[in-house]
């Protein structure tokens, strides 16, 4: 193999774009587009600590070959999503996964190991690119930590002493993992996420976090919720970019969810995410999404 290194003009060119920005870094005008002055794009700075243009006034050039970039990670993105309608043993499973823009920061995963599925959803903190390579972080450290046979609250604690050592300041994630077995038994971790709805005989309960998001605090414990779920009892997850979303008459709401999901009664995973992604729409009606929605759905056949 051959190795190729800088030639010496590339290394004084880059050189000159370090001095350049720790001369701005000094005149206080770091991160500020040099032809408005306005911030540049927080997560473009963070992959690339040298540019000095916002998106506004990139050339052309620079234009098509973001675009690529972005359309080549959307595209690995949706990669890493598991199959639609995966059914292990006893349950079925159904999700919807949005991304506001090209790439997403919310998290959706289901995981079949022997009879046994381990389910993950959850929300990065931020937006954009740095948003979704955290996602995708989160993505391979639980396969990789599951393949191992650990129990669940010890993925819990590596995944969130990762995030803590190797995450930029501020930047957590909220989670749910859970493992299913084929009894219907659940052990479920809700770290700082929105409650997880079960619906168990017609009858909802709200299963509410018990800790801090992962990646917030070193020395954080997480604590697990256990459910039995019984013939057609289901498990309804979900971000933000649902319970949050608004229309001329407030937000959507958690409540409205959990009335929904014993109203409807769905006879089946993909039925459920499909009445709420209805109902959704009719609430919102024209107005524009302000965040990535993700739904999934998880029941039991028993």
């Amino acid at each position: 193999v051959i190795q190729r290194t800088p030639d010496e003009a590339t290394l004084q060119a880059l050189l000159r774009e370090v001095d350049s920005a720790l001369d701005r870094v000094g005149a206080g005008t770091y991160g500020l587009c040099d032809a408005c002055h306005e911030a540049i794009e927080r997560d473009r700075l963070l992959a690339d600590p040298l540019i000095r243009y916002c998106l506004d006034h990139l050339t052309t050039h620079e234009r098509a070959a973001l675009q690529r970039d972005l359309d080549l990670a959307s595209e690995l993105q949706r990669c890493l999503l598991p199959p639609k309608d995966l059914k292990v043993g006893a349950w079925e499973t159904n999700y919807h996964y949005a991304p506001l823009g090209a790439v997403s920061g919310d998290y959706c995963d289901l995981y079949p190991a022997k009879e046994q599925l381990y389910f993950m959803l959850g929300d990065v903190s931020g937006k954009g690119v740095a948003a979704s390579m955290r996602m995708t972080q989160l993505h391979a450290l639980f396969r990789s930590l599951i393949g191992m046979s650990l129990p669940l609250a010890e993925i819990v604690e590596h995944i969130n002493g990762f995030l803590c050592e190797s995450g930029l300041s501020g930047q957590y994630a909220t989670l749910v993992c859970g493992r299913a077995q084929a009894g219907g038994e659940v052990e479920l971790f809700n770290a700082g996420h929105l409650p997880v709805i079960a619906v168990v005989q017609g009858k909802a309960s709200l299963l509410e976090s018990t800790g801090f998001p992962v990646g917030m605090f070193r020395e954080a414990s997480f604590v697990p919720v256990r459910v039995q779920l019984g013939g057609d009892d289901l498990l309804f997850l979900f971000t933000d970019g649902v319970s949050e979303a608004e229309s001329g008459n407030g937000e959507y709401g958690v409540e409205r969810i959990v009335n929904l999901l014993c109203e409807k009664t769905p006879c089946c995973a993909g039925e459920a995410v499909s009445a709420c992604l209805e109902d959704l729409r009719a609430f919102v009606g024209s107005q524009p999404g302000m965040d990535d929605v993700t739904l999934l759905a998880l029941r039991h056949a028993g």
